[in-house]
């Protein structure tokens, strides 16, 4: 079942990556739609934003469409955290193409759902250019001080508990460094502070189109 789903999602990045060639003026672009609910499913805090594609996603696209069986992984997970040291969190940078990690990473995890949907939102059983990826934390996952999110494929380990990102998480971009050896950020966000506590849920739709 676990091989499945994830050869099932590789399969939907991968067939979503290649559709950015049919536009090439539109591009690639992201949107994220994020609620918290209370432990009764009340809603307590919701929000859409736009965010950025780094780089290094332009690379992982040249992989999966050069070998279907290289690199690993597509998109597999969102991983958040709560920013650099000295943030303000309140008022967070705003997020560069040259990132390559989180900063301070409080917890990752594989999506909940992938699945096509059309220009309007609605899931739908063939392929598209548009591709939503949903991740739920649960009330102990993802506590504390939220600022960056982003999702990573690539080489990630399937242990969500092993790390292999590029360090540092921005600098100077060297186009050098090879990707094989890491996981890869496909995209990222920041935004003023999210407090989450034990007793809330949250959920993450990152909504790709290319």
């Amino acid at each position: 079942m676990y091989r499945e789903a994830i050869s099932k999602a590789k399969t939907i990045f991968s067939a979503a990556l290649c559709n950015i060639y049919k536009d090439k003026t539109q591009g690639l672009k992201g949107d994220v739609f994020l609620r918290m609910r209370n432990s009764k499913g009340e809603l307590e805090y919701e929000w859409e934003r736009r965010n950025l594609v780094v780089k290094d996603a332009s690379i992982l696209i040249a992989r999966l469409v050069k070998d279907n069986q290289e690199p690993p992984f597509g998109s597999f997970a969102l991983a958040i955290g709560s920013g650099d040291v000295g943030w303000d969190p309140m008022n967070p940078p705003a997020p560069t193409d040259t990132q390559r990690a989180l900063y301070s990473e409080i917890s990752r995890k594989t999506f909940a759902s992938t699945s096509f949907v059309d220009a309007g939102g609605t899931p739908v059983a063939y392929p598209t250019n548009i591709v939503d990826f949903q991740t739920i934390f649960s009330e102990s996952e993802a506590v504390g001080p939220l600022v960056e999110m982003g999702l990573i494929g690539g080489n990630v380990d399937s242990n969500l508990s092993v790390k292999n990102s590029v360090s540092p998480p921005n600098g100077p971009y060297d186009p050098t460094v090879d990707l094989t050896a890491f996981e890869t950020l496909i995209n990222y966000l920041t935004f003023p502070v999210i407090n989450k506590p034990a007793t809330s849920t949250l959920e993450i739709v990152w909504r790709l189109t290319f």
